[in-house]
């Protein structure tokens, strides 16, 4: 497991689809592929290289690399899924011009979508994070404690500290869950500001980064400890 450790270290996911420079590539082992095709597909969630490496112990770190990276040329010729690199790690997703079509299958309920306002509210998160209830709130012009708990419910947002002024009101972040969602492998992919931002009908200025100045304090509430549903610590009245 030292070479696979080394190619984590080395680069993540890259180190699995990059050569060795001028070494010769391997033979692809036809098995392999099919069995990391497998275990990508059967996964709820995104497999990340580690994981597959730990899967495929016995497998020399060279051979998976080359799996991987013969699978990923697999998924780019025409058909209906694609392999793509999310929240760090691998998924085998339906392409984004079928999702209508897909819907028609789940005949999706409009319950399952996202709000307006539940979108707005998670794009300030997104771009201002970690940010307290009381500021999206400003950012916004109404009352988010509603919109939080829904956040938090379908897992989208968290928790992650308390900000250290008078109150010391919760801090909320966007999820590993968020990044599946949207699609995204890490938080650095998110749009440009400018295009969210006239894409939610917001004023760019109120969605821009900032980087933050002042102390968080780390979460660590007794069990059962936490803002009273409805209403996030912080919210607006």
């Amino acid at each position: 497991m030292a070479d696979n450790d080394e190619k984590l270290q080395d680069g993540g996911i890259a180190g699995l689809q990059d050569g060795d420079g001028g070494a010769p590539a391997p033979v692809i082992n036809a098995e392999l592929k099919a069995i990391l095709e497998a275990l990508i597909f059967a996964s709820p969630e995104p497999l990340t290289p580690k994981a597959l490496f730990k899967l495929l112990e016995s497998e020399p770190s060279e051979d998976i690399q080359a799996a991987i990276a013969e699978l990923k040329r697999d998924y780019e010729r025409p058909g209906g899924l694609q392999l793509v690199e999310v929240a760090g790690g691998y998924q085998i997703v339906t392409r984004p011009d079928l999702h209508d079509w897909v819907r028609r299958l789940f005949h999706e309920r409009s319950t399952q979508k996202l709000s307006v306002q539940a979108l707005e509210t998670l794009a300030v998160i997104a771009y201002k994070q970690p940010i307290t209830a009381l500021e999206v709130g400003e950012v916004r012009g109404v009352n988010t404690s509603g919109v939080l708990n829904t956040l938090l419910e379908r897992h989208l947002i968290k928790i992650v500290g308390r900000k250290r002024v008078v109150g010391r009101p919760f801090l909320y972040a966007t999820t590993k869950e968020f990044l599946i969602r949207f699609g995204l492998n890490d938080i650095g992919e998110l749009p440009k500001v400018e295009d969210m931002a006239e894409a939610l009908g917001l004023e760019p200025p109120l969605l821009v980064e900032r980087t933050p100045t002042e102390e968080m304090l780390p979460l660590e509430e007794p069990e059962g400890e936490g803002p009273p549903r409805g209403e996030p610590s912080g919210s607006v009245h």
